[in-house]
């Protein structure tokens, strides 16, 4: 006990004789006294030295000993210019130059979803189309009922619906559809419209769908609109994505909301006719449904289907970007591998 009150007050002498000189001679007095290796943590580990009935005594000492080393820092430090402080308190080295550059960050990328979507907004801007967006959380009649898919209706079936379920009513949109209806109800015609974003269906996650993807679709109404108007856009807009050389075919096919109604297919980018999972070995992918607007729609949206016609179309971002950027494998999308993302670096 004698001998180590006999050192602390040897380093005592030694801290009020210490005369402030500069960071570097700061940090050295850091290290030694309050460093973690330093006087005051040494002391304070022979605590167990000392008899029970003083270690009371002791540990007052102690603390007026360690209270005295940090006032001291404390005060010096202080003292310093701006530019010494900084240097004292951050990494101690006294030759380094703190007027280098920071390490560089590295440039971030648009998501290639975000990428196909602005390329097709793009494309259909040029034509005359202007962008509307609408709610993702959607109430039953905008999002099937106004579409001519009333109650009980089996057509009902071709989408998995996410319901909320506190308010069945209200539901997940299964397409951005809901924003055609609501354009349609403001009945300010003539409309052009193309309406992306994110929808989401209750779907089996796999290399080919998702319980959540992008779509864009497409609405033209006005007086005497004709399939022929509807083929030649999606031709135009095809060859503007793609280029000339890919291979395009209409199927008819079936939707509630629209009438005739077809599918199109574009030859597989892929595989180049060699057959693939994507295209399910048949060298023809399905990118999107169109057709002419139902009567009955029009009529659910107040607009006289005597006097007006328009097509419609829709597709999912998610496949034209698979086939774009050559991509096999939908999941990669949500994924966030930043390898994977860090591809579409110089795409801006």
């Amino acid at each position: 006990m004698e001998k180590l009150l006999e050192q602390i007050a040897q380093y005592k002498e030694e801290i009020v004789a210490i005369e402030p000189n500069g960071a570097a001679e700061l940090e050295d007095y850091r290290i030694k006294f309050l460093g973690t290796k330093g006087i005051v943590k040494a002391l304070f580990s022979q605590m167990k030295q000392v008899s029970n009935d003083q270690k009371k005594e002791f540990g007052a000492v102690l603390n007026e000993f360690k209270q005295l080393a940090e006032e001291k820092y404390e005060a010096w430090k202080s003292a310093l210019s701006g530019d010494e402080a900084l240097a004292a308190t951050a990494k101690g080295e006294a030759g380094f130059d703190w007027t280098l550059p920071g390490d560089p960050l590295p440039l971030g990328s648009r998501h290639p979803i975000s990428l196909v979507r602005n390329e097709i907004v793009s494309i259909f801007r040029r034509l005359g189309f202007s962008v509307a967006e609408g709610p993702e959380i959607e109430d039953d009649w905008h999002n099937f009922t106004a579409l001519n898919l009333p109650e009980n209706h089996p057509a009902r079936d071709m989408q998995d619906t996410f319901y909320l379920n506190q308010t069945p009513d209200w539901l997940l949109r299964t397409h951005t559809s809901n924003v055609q209806v609501r354009e349609m109800q403001k009945n300010k015609l003539p409309i052009r419209i193309v309406c992306p974003g994110r929808v989401y269906r209750n779907e089996t996650i796999s290399a080919r769908a998702h319980c959540f993807f992008h779509q864009v679709e497409g609405l033209y109404i006005d007086e005497q609109v004709s399939f022929a108007d509807l083929k030649q856009t999606l031709y135009f807009f095809v060859q503007e994505l793609f280029g000339r050389d890919v291979k395009i075919r209409f199927r008819p096919s079936y939707f509630p909301f629209t009438e005739p109604s077809a599918e199109m297919d574009i030859s597989c980018l892929l595989c180049e006719g060699k057959g693939c999972n994507v295209c399910k070995q048949t060298t023809w992918v399905e990118i999107l449904g169109c057709g002419m607007v139902h009567p009955k729609v029009l009529e659910n949206c107040g607009i006289d289907p005597n006097k007006y016609t328009g097509y419609a179309f829709g597709m999912g971002i998610e496949r034209i970007t698979m086939l774009k950027y050559q991509i096999n494998d939908l999941r990669l999308f949500s994924e966030n591998d930043v390898r994977f993302l860090q591809q579409f670096k110089a795409s801006f």
